[in-house]
Parts: C-alpha cells; sequence; structure tokens
C-alpha cells in the first residue's frame, strides 16, 4: 500500500468492499528528498494533460518534488524559466484540456552531445535524476541515450566546472519512465497509447457527419486518415464505421485490388446502399511500395463506376478537441504508475515504458518496446507484410481479420454449409455498441455457414414468436446506430421457458446469441469552470454497481464518487464537505461529485445536495443534475463499437465450434456446463466462462458481481482529488518483457 506522508492533504479512511487477504502492499513507498521531472516531446496527443496532471499529483502525494520542463527537450537544454516547480494547483482545470498544456517540441540540439550535456547540468542543478516523458519511440530512444551516457556527461561537467566533484556521486544515476503518447498507436508492447481513442472520436464524427450527406447525393467518399507508418487508426476507424474499403501500409492490396473494390463498390450500390465509404491511411502503399493517395482512389471511382466522389483530409483535427475519457483514464493510470516505477527503481533497472495489457497497467523495458517498433517498419520496407501485421501485436492482427471477414462476403459457392441455425436477441437496457454485436454476429455466422434469425423485442418477442431470418444486407449500416434496432425488454424467460422452447423446436434454432445484461460529467464540470467555487452533484445510472460513477469520476476529476460497493455515512459526508470547503478556500476550484442512483437508500441526491449547499454557504454554492437515460442514448462510440463488433465476432466463432463438437446423430446434445458461456474481460484476457459457474461470484438481489476489478481504481480518483489515502498497487512493480505474440485470449481495446 502507499500511504502519503504528511503534507497537508485531507485524511480518509477508505472501506473496500471486498478485501483481499492476498494483496501485496507496498508501506514505506516513499519520495521524500527525490526529484521527479515531467516533460511531453514529439507530436501532442490528446490526454497528455491528464497524464502531466497525475504525474505530478502523485509525486507531490508521495512526498517528492515534482518539475515542469516545457518545450520538451528543447526546455531542458535551455534551462531557465523551462524548469519549474509544480504544485498541486498548477495543473487543475487541465485535465479536459486536449494537447500539451506544458509545451513540446522538436529539438535537434538535443540529438548533439554538447546539448545533452547542457541538459544534464540544468538538470542537475534543480536535483533532478527522476524523469518521466510523454512522447512516442523517437523522444524515448532519446531519453534512454540521456540515461546511458549520464555519468559520462556528468564527469565532464566536473572536468569543466560546471559542477561540484560530489554532485557525481550525489546524482549518480538517472531514472527513466516514459508513458507514449501518440495518436496513431505505433508503439509495440502496449494495447493503447496516450491520445488514440480521442483521435478515434474525431475521425468518427466526421465520419458520421459525411454519411449523412453522402446518402442524400448517393456519393462516393474517399477519407485520408493519419498514420504514415501505422494503420492502426485507418483500420479500426473502418472497422467502426463499416467501410466499404480500407487501405493501409502494413497490408498493401493485391494486385488487381482496383477491379476487386470497383466491384464492390458496385455491388454495394446495387443493394440499394446509398454511399461508399473508402478509407485511406496517409502512408497507404501497394505491394510495390508505391504510395496510394486519396486523389488516385478518387480518380479510380470516377472513371471506372462513374460516381460522385469526394475527397475529406482530417488532417490535424484528428490531434484536436478535449480528450475521451478512456485516453484520461489511460493517461492517469499511466501517470500514477510511472511515479511508482520511478520510486522502486534502482541504478541497475533499465529505462520502462508504463503500458496497458488488457485492463492492466504493466511495466516493460523501454528499449526492448522501441526495438520492436523498428522491426516492424524494416519488415514493411523489406516486403515482409504479414510479418510486419504480426509484429504490431495479436490486437492489430485480429482487427484486420475481422475486418475482412465482416467488409468482403464470399460467393455462396465458397461459404460452408453448416446445417446450424443462431438466433440473436438484445435483453435488458439499451446499450450502445448492441447493433455492432449484431451485425458482427449476423455475418460472422453467414461467413461461418449458419442461417441467422433476429429475435425482435428480447425474451418477451421470443416467447411471442418474433423470429425472423437475417440476411448480410440487412444490418448494414447498423454500426454507428445507438440503443437496439431489434428491441429490446427487461422481460425475463423464467416464465415462459415453455413458450421459449417451443418457439426454439418450431424454428430449429440450434444456438442463441445473448447480447445484454444484467459521460456526460465532463461538460457539466466545464460550465461550472465559468463560474468560480460551485459543487455539482451529478447522479449516474448502473443499477447497484458503482462503475460509471467510480470511472467517470476519475475521467471528470471528481471530488467524489458515492457508491453502493463502498459504503458511507454522515461522517464521510461531512469529511468529503470539509475537503472541498478548504480547497476552495485556498484557491479557486470547481468541485464534482458524483452519487450512484442506489448507493444508499437514505442519502439520496437531494439529501446530498441539500448538505453540500447547507455546509459550503458562503464558501461554493451548489447544483444538482440527474442524467437519467441520456446515458444510454446517442450514438456509440468508437470503442463500444470496436469492442461490439470483435466480442460479437468472437462469440459467434466460439458457437460454431461448440455446434460441431455437440452434434451427433443429427442433433445437437448442449448437456454440458461449457455450452453455456459468458464473454468477458478478466484482467488482461477475454475469456468464455460457464453461466453455472458464476453463480458463486454474483450478488444476484443486487445484480452485481461480488469481485469487481475497479474498486482498485477508486483510491486513485481520491489521491487525484488532494485526500490522503491508501493505494493497492498489487498489480504494479514487477518489469515484464514483451513478447511476440500474446495469448490468443487477449483483446486490445478492452481496457476500461
Amino acid at each position: 500500500m502507499v500511504q502519503a506522508p504528511d503534507t497537508g492533504l485531507a485524511q480518509e479512511t477508505v472501506k473496500m468492499a471486498q478485501p483481499d487477504s492476498k494483496k501485496i502492499f507496498f508501506e514505506n513507498l516513499s519520495g521524500a528528498g527525490k526529484a521527479i521531472a515531467v516533460l511531453t516531446s514529439g507530436g501532442d496527443a490528446q490526454g497528455m494533460n491528464a497524464a502531466v496532471r497525475a504525474v505530478v499529483r502523485m509525486g507531490l502525494y508521495v512526498g517528492a518534488k515534482v518539475y515542469f520542463i516545457h518545450e520538451g527537450y528543447q526546455g531542458m537544454v535551455d534551462g531557465g524559466e523551462n524548469i519549474k516547480e509544480a504544485t498541486w494547483e498548477s495543473v487543475s482545470s487541465m485535465l479536459q484540456v486536449g494537447g500539451t498544456v506544458i509545451g513540446s517540441a522538436r529539438c535537434k540540439e538535443f540529438r548533439s552531445h554538447e546539448g545533452r550535456l547542457k541538459a544534464a547540468h540544468n538538470l542537475v542543478q534543480h536535483g533532478i535524476t527522476n524523469l518521466c516523458v510523454i512522447g512516442g519511440d523517437g523522444s524515448l530512444t532519446g531519453a534512454n541515450l540521456f540515461r546511458e551516457e549520464w555519468s559520462g556527461l556528468l564527469t565532464e561537467l566536473v572536468e569543466q566546472g560546471s559542477i561540484e566533484a560530489d554532485a557525481v556521486q550525489k546524482y549518480s544515476a538517472l531514472h527513466i519512465v516514459g508513458m507514449v503518447g501518440s495518436i496513431d498507436n505505433d508503439f509495440c508492447g502496449t494495447d493503447m497509447t496516450i491520445g488514440t481513442d480521442s483521435a478515434l472520436h474525431r475521425i468518427i464524427e466526421v465520419v458520421d457527419a459525411i454519411m449523412t450527406t453522402a446518402q442524400s447525393h448517393q456519393r462516393t467518399f474517399v477519407l485520408e486518415v493519419m498514420g504514415r507508418h501505422c494503420g492502426y487508426l485507418a483500420l479500426v476507424s473502418a472497422l467502426a464505421c463499416g467501410a466499404d474499403w480500407v487501405l493501409i501500409p502494413e497490408m498493401p492490396p493485391e494486385d488487381g485490388w482496383e477491379d476487386k473494390m470497383c466491384q464492390k463498390l458496385s455491388a454495394n450500390r446495387a443493394g440499394m446502399k446509398r454511399l461508399n465509404i473508402i478509407i485511406v491511411a496517409e502512408g497507404a502503399i501497394d505491394h510495390k511500395n508505391k504510395p496510394i493517395t486519396t486523389d488516385y482512389v478518387k480518380d479510380l471511382v470516377v472513371k471506372c463506376l462513374g460516381f460522385d466522389t469526394r475527397v475529406t483530409i482530417l488532417g490535424h483535427v484528428q490531434r484536436g478537441g478535449t480528450p475521451s475519457a478512456f485516453d484520461r483514464i489511460l493517461a492517469s493510470r499511466m501517470g500514477v504508475e510511472a511515479v511508482l516505477a520511478l520510486l522502486e527503481t534502482t541504478a541497475n533497472t533499465p529505462a520502462c515504458v508504463v503500458s496497458l495489457c488488457g485492463n492492466q497497467s504493466v511495466r516493460l523495458p523501454l528499449m526492448e518496446c522501441v526495438q520492436m517498433t523498428q522491426e516492424v517498419q524494416k519488415a514493411m520496407d523489406e516486403k515482409r507484410f504479414e510479418e510486419a501485421v504480426k509484429l504490431r501485436g495479436r490486437s492489430f492482427e485480429n482487427n484486420l481479420k475481422t475486418y475482412k471477414l465482416l467488409a468482403h462476403r464470399k460467393p455462396e459457392s465458397e461459404l460452408p454449409t453448416s446445417n446450424f441455425n443462431v438466433a440473436v436477441l438484445n435483453v435488458g437496457a439499451p446499450a450502445a455498441g448492441m447493433n455492432a454485436a449484431v451485425r458482427s454476429a449476423v455475418r460472422v455466422g453467414i461467413s461461418e455457414g449458419h442461417k441467422m434469425f433476429a429475435v425482435s423485442d428480447g425474451f418477451e418477442g421470443f416467447y411471442k414468436g418474433q423470429i425472423k431470418e437475417i440476411k448480410w444486407a440487412d444490418v448494414g449500416g447498423w454500426t454507428g446506430q445507438g440503443g437496439s434496432l431489434l428491441g429490446t425488454k427487461r422481460t425475463l424467460p423464467a416464465k415462459y421457458v415453455d413458450k421459449i422452447a417451443e418457439q426454439m423446436r418450431e424454428n430449429n434454432i440450434n444456438a442463441l446469441l445473448i447480447i445484454g445484461g444484467f459521460e456526460t460529467c465532463d461538460r457539466i464540470k466545464q460550465s461550472a469552470s465559468g463560474t468560480k467555487r460551485r459543487v455539482f452533484i451529478i447522479e449516474t445510472m448502473g443499477g447497484y454497481c458503482g462503475y460509471l460513477a467510480s470511472v467517470g469520476g476519475l475521467a471528470a476529476g471528481a471530488d467524489a464518487a458515492y457508491i453502493y460497493e463502498e459504503p458511507f455515512d454522515i461522517r464521510d459526508l461531512q469529511a468529503n464537505v470539509e475537503h472541498l470547503t478548504e480547497k476552495m478556500k485556498t484557491s479557486i476550484q470547481r468541485g464534482l461529485v458524483l452519487r450512484n442512483e442506489n448507493c444508499s437508500e437514505n442519502y439520496t441526491t437531494d439529501f446530498i445536495y441539500q448538505l453540500y449547499s447547507e455546509e459550503g454557504r458562503g464558501v461554493f454554492d451548489s447544483r444538482k443534475n440527474v442524467l437519467g437515460h441520456m446515458q444510454q442514448g446517442g450514438a456509440p462510440s468508437p470503442f463500444d463499437r470496436n469492442f461490439g463488433t470483435k466480442i460479437s465476432a468472437k462469440a459467434m466463432q466460439w458457437i460454431t465450434k461448440k455446434l460441431v463438437e455437440s452434434f451427433r446423430k443429427g442433433r445437437v446434445f448442449a448437456n454440458t456446463e461449457d455450452t453455456c458461456c459468458l464473454l468477458g474481460m478478466r484482467r488482461r484476457a477475454l475469456v468464455f466462462q460457464p453461466v453455472v459457474q458464476l453463480k458463486g461470484d454474483t450478488d444476484f438481489v443486487h445484480r452485481i458481481p461480488k469481485e469487481q476489478w475497479w474498486l482498485k481504481l477508486r483510491p486513485l480518483m481520491k489521491i487525484l482529488a488532494k485526500y490522503k489515502t491508501s493505494y493497492d498497487v498489487s498489480d504494479s512493480g514487477q518489469l515484464e518483457h514483451v513478447v511476440r505474440n500474446r495469448p490468443r485470449e487477449s483483446d486490445a481495446s478492452v481496457a476500461m
């Protein structure tokens, strides 16, 4: 457990709902006497500010001095006012700001020995020997070289008389921890880099807007997205919007692709589709390494098909705007982990980079990641494209396979014949991403040779016989639709088991895929930024599950989040009010408090609002907002589209495997535990778990799991809100190694 020294932070006792005797705690991890500097380098990325904020506040929390280095390596070389000590308040109100407020610059001088000598002198003058670098592979490679030269640079400075001789011993080692800030997601070793999800949001916002005008005029749009050396943005945005064609540098199209693409576009128009979307990565190439430009693609479509075709180049709009919730949470977790890594490092510890694997933060040797990233480019230069895709990682490879599976329908003659009927239905409350999951299930099922059926209105529609066959083209354009196009109701099947069984017999249904189950705070907080000393009390949905309140609170920089899983009483409420009052007396602050809708029967949203209003009188005023069903509305995010698509494809492939295994003498015998499973993420892997086994893990009264992985993130929210609390670091501390092929179940973008 990380515990803060006495630094004037508000005291709070954290009552974890599920104590675990196997947790590992670090009792005496302290940054007292240490100096940490944070810089951003290279291109900017949304979420960098969240990472800077987390480094500063976690560093101060453990008692270290923390410094900003403005303008990246250029500021380190120039020194002076570019290196400033950071305070708690200096990172307020920056969580939702895009780019990097401490500036970023490319520095030729740092590439020279003389430049690094100046930088070393400036760091020693401030007693800095711990460096947190947020940037791409070039920035991190430069940091590692700086670390390797450090002792020699200090010796040289002594010889020049620039520093005292005892400084060599006092500042003998430079410790480096990196975080990858890059919208391209082009760094090997991490599932997601800071800024990638926000860039996908910008792309999908543009694509969704373009699709409406394209449908109106029956146009073809060719979109260029960033990615000179990596096609991740192009590939995932194509997957998320159901694009007709995508061109990326890692997998150039086969010879004759022009004719195949035009045939595909023509076939889609013949099938009454009123628009076509083609996405091109800016670094797209053919098999001869010749660039494929958007103008070339446009001219090709116009010449061969005569379609009205337009080009849109997104450019730097992909870097702009506020960071997504995903990027804020990712950057905050990485920033805290980076500080912990710096505190635990020794002179013999190699420079590391904080990465994401599944839903866990991990530490990997920096140069192992850099070398593998460079291997990808080498493989592409040498036209070993299949190897380049594998080196990108399991997630990239799965994204590519899934896109090909869903975008390109095989001729009927090439489809396997399974003679199985599979039904898809949605149950429970509607959720963004359901339609993407249904589309994926239908198309993968058809590709596997199954006859697919859609059930309308959940189990209620099932027992009433609202079942019909659904074809490939029927789910076109579903990916970006919110809600549930199949319809969904909360009706449980228990009362109608016999009628449902009868419908399954009549329609000869062999398998069921059930989709369902047991971010708005930021704008409200932004409205508070226009005033002084105002606290918003926000009620979120979630039933008895506090995930939305907790993770939303972390993403929005909340001061408190009240949830059912972590019991609280009037003393906790009073302590939170006093803490907010104290903060607002010392500086101009805005407060945000989240409350899960069922966190307490007695401490209602109105009660908490009235308490804060009364106790904060004269210091701050309060407002309340119940978000309600707006949380279920709107278009699905890129994350939800991608996650729904991939997890549904995986589920359908599992169903196919089980049907084949269970088929005997013309019938399906699905009478074992492992033929009825729930697919979900555990730690770093997607796991199929028999539903029978979930009985012991589930609180059926409150419809939540008995163990919640995200509860470990709650103390992180409290630390960054200036509470003195404890932080479970049982998943931290181990330096791992980069592996070329992760376990097959691992999936990239399911981290939150």
